[in-house]
């Protein structure tokens, strides 16, 4: 289907989704008939982090695509009542100020798919966002017919460490200026991106104050990292996976080093990895269309399956 004629539905939210009964805003792409594919965004990022073009894109392979906000992103429920996390105590196994774990987000998404009616949906995760995919195929696998993973890892300290020097570099972001946040999105999205591909600083700047304007909770980023570190390894649970597996990843990877993605994709049985030369930590345009064919490939062969 052309991209031009393909239906963008308005922002939806639905209430009491999952164990935690939270709220979850997502949007729909194109025709509901179409195969179910979930959005997962990474830590601090909303769903409008998954580029609209992108999604059509999949919406153009035949796909209908639903992004969402996670828990403490965007416009779903924030936990702002939580204990800050000591990062400190974390790292030295004391969880008491983490609030949850990707278990607990995984079962948002399922959540999600209960609330919209599915059975099983096809999973797409990006950074963060693909450790939760990996989490859900784990302890729902029947709530999933095929998962992508894009730029993460399996959990192993072993594996898909980013670049300190880059991340230190950049300091926190400021949480107190809408301009000075997007100025740092763009430093960020500058130094993590994808050296091949130049950044397009007016649509960073644009989507930045989008995500400014939807929502900017100091303490969501900390709450979701903590989630991470107290998941751990899932490395021995992923040989438990048995759909149709597609791991993509930047061989320019510094947030989440390129030996994560190779890592998961040995960890899954059959799972197939692709790389791209020049990709950083993100989606670049030029590649959109790539990734979708070949995300939709996996789709349509899992549906061919079932």
């Amino acid at each position: 289907m052309e991209k031009n004629k393909i239906q963008i539905h308005s922002e939806e939210s639905v209430r009491n989704v999952g164990p935690s009964k939270i709220k979850i805003v997502y949007q729909r792409f194109g025709d509901p008939t179409l195969p179910p594919v979930f959005l997962i965004m990474g830590a601090g990022a909303q769903m409008v982090n998954w580029p609209e073009g992108f999604c059509l894109e999949l919406a153009s392979c035949g796909l209908h695509p639903i992004r969402f906000d996670n828990r403490d992103a965007g416009l779903s429920t924030h936990f702002s009542d939580a204990p800050v996390p000591d990062f400190t105590r974390i790292q030295s196994g004391d969880f008491s100020t983490v609030t949850y774990d990707l278990s607990d987000m995984a079962a948002d998404t399922v959540g999600l798919m209960d609330a919209l009616g599915y059975d099983s949906v096809h999973l797409v995760g990006a950074s963060m966002g693909g450790m939760i995919a990996q989490t859900i195929a784990i302890e729902f696998p029947h709530r999933v017919r095929s998962l992508t993973s894009i730029m993460s890892t399996t959990g192993h300290h072993s594996v898909g460490q980013p670049d300190y020097s880059v991340l230190s570099s950049l300091g926190s972001p400021p949480y107190d200026d809408r301009q000075a946040y997007i100025d740092w999105q763009i430093q960020s999205r500058k130094a993590l991106g994808s050296p091949k591909y130049p950044l397009n600083e007016k649509e960073t700047a644009e989507n930045a104050g989008l995500a400014w304007d939807r929502d900017h909770d100091p303490l969501a980023m900390m709450r979701q990292a903590a989630a991470v570190i107290k998941s751990g390894d899932r490395t021995e649970q992923l040989h438990s996976i048995q759909i149709p597996t597609l791991v993509i990843h930047g061989e320019n990877d510094k947030m989440i080093d390129i030996s994560g993605g190779r890592a998961t994709a040995a960890a899954i049985p059959n799972a197939e990895l692709v790389t791209f030369e020049g990709m950083g930590h993100g989606l670049p345009k030029p590649l959109w269309s790539e990734i979708a064919m070949r995300i939709a490939n996996l789709i349509h062969r899992a549906e061919s399956l079932n």
